[in-house]
Formats: structure tokens, sequence, C-alpha cells
């Protein structure tokens, strides 16, 4: 598992990306169908800040939305967050910007994106994640403590989903 968010050190927040590269001894379709399905969201984060699905159909196209119960890392408070898709190649990418929806129902985005890029390998996949903050304003990165998290917590979530993927009838 590798860690970077710019060419230059791969442990500076300054940058506006975390990447992070996981092996997962299963094929792209295998944990791409986890990653497509929102009721599954919640093994794919190590601790309890993603919750249940409010959405459970499939993803399945870019410009999709899908909502997800949340919790505060800090004090568990429930919140809700509506991602869209922006990025869907079946069984070799997925990512989404969250956001929330105003008192007119129309949905706004922070600007930060997970992503996440499979690629076959022999020994099953290598999954690639982001987490890129670098489209937010400065206002709001601060407003909010961009990043949340140092870029153990992204490998944390893809020792996740690959227990949730090779294990899938364990749970969590």
């Amino acid at each position: 598992m590798t860690a970077e968010t710019n060419r230059d050190d791969p442990n500076d927040p300054t940058a506006g990306r975390f990447v992070v590269d996981h092996y997962i001894a299963a094929p792209p379709a295998e944990v791409f169908a986890l990653l497509a399905d929102p009721t599954r969201h919640h093994q794919t984060e190590p601790g309890d800040w993603v919750r249940d699905a409010i959405d459970a159909e499939p993803l399945t196209h870019v410009g999709q939305v899908f909502g997800i119960n949340m919790g505060f890392p800090q004090n568990g408070e429930p919140y809700t967050m509506h991602n869209r898709v922006i990025a869907f190649e079946q069984d070799r990418a997925l990512a989404w910007e969250p956001g929330q929806y105003d008192q007119e129902g129309v949905l706004g985005t922070g600007g930060w994106t997970w992503r996440y890029d499979l690629e076959p390998t022999a020994e099953g996949t290598r999954v690639q994640l982001t987490y890129d903050w670098s489209a937010v304003p400065l206002q709001l990165s601060e407003q909010f403590g961009l990043p949340p998290f140092r870029p153990d917590f992204l490998e944390r979530s893809l020792r996740s989903l690959e227990e949730a993927v090779v294990a899938p009838t364990a749970g969590r």
C-alpha cells in the first residue's frame, strides 16, 4: 500500500489530494459491485462515519445521486450527504462529489471528491483511492478543516473494503 499527495512530498496535505493504492485478492467486478452498492458503503469505512444508505439502488451512471446517512466522527451527531456520481466506468472507475440539498432542492457540492480506480492484476485488483479537495474554496476548506484525516484513513478504508469483498459474510 502506498500513499501520496503529490510527486514531491507524499505527506503534504497542502497538495489538495491524497492517493492510496491497495491490492485486493478479488476480481475488479467483485470490488466494483461493492463500491456501486450504496447499502454496503459503510463497509468501506474504518469507523462509524458512514452509516446506512438512503438510496438502495446500485450506482449505474454519471449524474446519479445517492444519499447516505452519516455521523460526525467527533461526536456521532447524524447528518446526511447526497453524492453525485461524476465518473462511472463499469469495473474500472467510480467517483462522486458529496453534497447536500438546499431548501429549494438544489444539490450543492463543496468541491471535494472520492474516486476509486480499479486495475486487474494477476492476483486480483489494484485499487487506487483518491480523496481530492483541491477544488474547495479556501474559506470552505478552512471551515470544514480539510482534509479531515491523514492518508492512513484511506489506507484503513481500503483494508475495510478488502475485508468486505474477500469475506462478505463476516460483516462489520
